[in-house]
């Protein structure tokens, strides 16, 4: 009998799904999702949290910077992971791990419990994060799709911050502060069905040697000790001899990476990355815009609960011009990075954001809240304008086959930047709210600026090379 021929198209194989399908960018934006809205939503419950597990600020802080500072230590080794292992198997672990420490962070008895969940939370975010945008640039070969998806991926940042302090606003005064994180069990199980029928496999990259792990722990020590002096030097002050001891283990480990890095057969930080301009640029781009805008987003719920005595529901509400319009900023940056190139949106979002920090200048005990409205929106904006764009440019700038790598070191920047923005802002207000409040702002907007000055003479026009 002879073969009749097939009267339909041919199935795609497993594990693989056609370039066009918004399905692979659903299931890694829904992932991104997560590790995003635990930022601000977390942030509005941190008063709560802190009131029913009996916690000061510098607690709260590393409620905060815990999560931030695995999640920034582990970006770079995590993203060599994804290169030699393949994207898709390092997110969906990632996705398992966050989604079961999120159950342990809603089920923690006591603030040290709860910092050792959001350790393992950001060891979660530090696997998917850098395999997401290898991922999306897998699946979206075309320049301008791949473009566009970037935008899709910045958008979906921009509603989870957005969606965080109302939800979390909402979610602390109904179920209380733990459903806030109950949240991501379906959120988690959701992109896992989705990744594993739908996110194609690119190619591991197997004939790399193995990781460096001395470097690792290296990088990871230097990390903690900067983060932690600052913390404490709220508490404790700048000469203490334990706030001394951790500047001294950020220098001793920063060294010692420089010095292991430069003896690696494989080293985390690919020497070649740097040679781009635009790429060195955006990743220090990434480090001022994230210590600027997560900073403000720290004292903001502080400076609304404690010195206008809001409510966690109304401090959310309270929030929406910073991050209702980072959705918008996000779409935005997608479509004219598509046009223009990333240097336009970069330079304007900068600029805005900055004045929209420096608009926090006015902030008092009878400031009142229409003063701050505007000068949230302009941070919020300008800082969804300018993060896709800044991706892009990372992306673009990199080598094809160091993807991973070039993701994981852009956003070690952009957590690196929270961490300390979150430890200075929080220090600068242990002498007092208000005084403090300015300092910050100042010290943010000053970032802004430079950020921008650095955008416009590093990032190349559209057409032109990195």
């Amino acid at each position: 009998m002879s073969r009749l021929p097939a009267l339909h198209a041919p199935t795609a194989p497993p594990g693989t799904t056609d370039r066009h399908s918004p399905l692979p960018l659903l299931a890694v934006c829904l992932g991104y999702f997560m590790v995003i809205l635990d930022v601000t939503v977390v942030t509005v419950a941190l008063p709560v949290i802190g009131t029913g597990l009996h916690a000061g600020v510098t607690g709260l802080q590393w409620v905060v910077d815990g999560y931030t500072l695995v999640f920034a230590g582990l970006l770079l080794f995590c993203g060599g992971l994804g290169d030699r292992l393949g994207g898709k198997t390092v997110f969906l672990g990632g996705l398992g791990v966050f989604t079961l420490a999120s159950a342990g962070c809603a089920l923690a008895p006591a603030v040290t419990v709860l910092v050792l969940a959001r350790l393992v939370q950001g060891l979660g975010a530090a696997l998917m994060v850098p395999s997401s945008l290898a991922l999306l640039r897998s699946a979206y070969p075309d320049r301008t799709a791949r473009a566009r998806a970037f935008g899709v991926w910045g958008t979906v940042a921009g509603l989870a911050a957005g969606a965080g302090p109302v939800l979390g606003g909402l979610l602390v005064a109904g179920p209380g502060w733990r459903s806030v994180f109950f949240l991501n069990l379906p959120v988690g199980a959701a992109a896992l069905l989705l990744s594993v029928r739908h996110v194609p496999r690119p190619a591991a990259d197997r004939t790399r040697p193995g990781l460096d792990l001395p470097a690792q722990l290296a990088a990871a020590g230097s990390l903690a000790g900067l983060a932690g002096g600052c913390i404490e030097a709220g508490a404790l002050g700048w000469a203490h001899p334990a706030v001394l001891g951790a500047f001294a283990l950020c220098a001793a480990g920063l060294v010692a990476f420089v010095w292991l890095e430069r003896r690696s057969p494989a080293p985390m930080l690919p020497p070649g990355l740097f040679r781009a301009p635009a790429f060195s640029a955006s990743a220090v781009i990434g480090v001022l815009l994230n210590a600027g805008f997560y900073g403000l987003l720290f004292l903001a719920p502080l400076y609304f609960q404690r010195l206008h005595h809001y409510s966690a529901l109304r401090t959310g509400f309270a929030l929406l011009p910073a991050v209702g319009v980072v959705a918008v900023g996000s779409a935005l940056a997608g479509r004219l990075t598509a046009r223009t190139g990333p240097r336009l949106p970069m330079v304007v979002g900068l600029v805005v954001g900055a004045a929209g920090l420096f608009g926090w200048l006015p902030a008092g005990p009878a400031t009142p809240y229409a003063v701050l409205v505007a000068p949230m929106a302009a941070a919020g904006f300008g800082t969804a304008l300018t993060m896709p764009a800044s991706t892009a440019a990372v992306m673009e700038a990199a080598p094809g086959a160091r993807g991973g790598a070039a993701a994981a070191v852009f956003n070690a920047g952009r957590q690196i930047g929270s961490a300390l923005g979150v430890a200075l802002f929080g220090t600068l207000v242990a002498g007092g709210l208000v005084p403090g409040l300015h300092a910050a702002v100042v010290l943010g907007g000053t970032g802004f600026l430079l950020a921008a000055v650095l955008a416009a003479r590093y990032i190349p026009r559209a057409g032109k090379p990195t």
